[in-house]
């Protein structure tokens, strides 16, 4: 028992060992906190979405920073689209599972606000429908997937591709990097001169 625990912790280690290693990643995380401040200070806002583990996750940074992360300060406007249950079930009831953030991004998204998608796979249906609305409205998108990208790789303005296929390896390294973004938004947006 206790190798095998060993053994899984040595991969999650190796998954982010490789997203250390690997400087294009490094680079659009650079990128993003740029591009949230601007949003943020633009007075924009930042929409997530994900299913399952990546819905828990996209839910957790989303808090961040309505909340907070390291500083007492002012809420700043994100949110996750799958927390309003109603709305949730009502929409893949009377329409479709795939379009529940297509039509909440159609409907709430603005020109200037930031979307983003966690989505291992990268093949998420309902993830996908919401880019292609995000970027009929000039809203710039974010994938968060694992290795190849899927179907995110072509239609996301800055892609996130943890260098992994195994689905908790890849979702410990989004946590881990979205954690990043979080923090340096929080400084940059907060200490104009850090």
């Amino acid at each position: 028992m206790n190798d095998k625990i060993k053994s899984i912790i040595s991969a999650s280690i190796d998954t982010k060992q490789k997203v250390l290693a690997d400087e294009k990643i490094i680079k659009t995380v650079g990128d993003c906190v740029d591009l949230i401040v601007t949003a943020f200070k633009n007075g924009n806002k930042v929409l997530f979405c994900g299913n399952g583990g990546s819905a828990a996750d996209a839910q957790h940074l989303a808090a961040e920073f309505s909340g907070r992360f390291y500083t007492d300060r002012d809420a700043l406007p994100a949110e996750a689209l799958h927390c309003n249950t109603s709305y949730l079930t009502a929409v893949a009831n009377d329409y479709s599972y795939d379009v529940i953030y297509s039509r909440l991004v159609k409907g709430i998204g603005n020109k200037g606000d930031v979307l983003i998608g966690l989505s291992t796979s990268g093949n998420s249906k309902n993830i996908t429908a919401a880019f292609e609305v995000a970027r009929e409205k000039g809203i710039t998108t974010i994938g968060f997937t694992g290795e190849s990208g899927g179907k995110m790789k072509t239609i996301s303005d800055y892609l996130i591709n943890v260098p992994s296929n195994d689905t908790p390896r890849i979702q410990e390294s989004h946590i881990l990097l979205g954690h990043i973004i979080c923090q340096l938004v929080e400084e940059k947006y907060f200490t104009p001169n850090p």
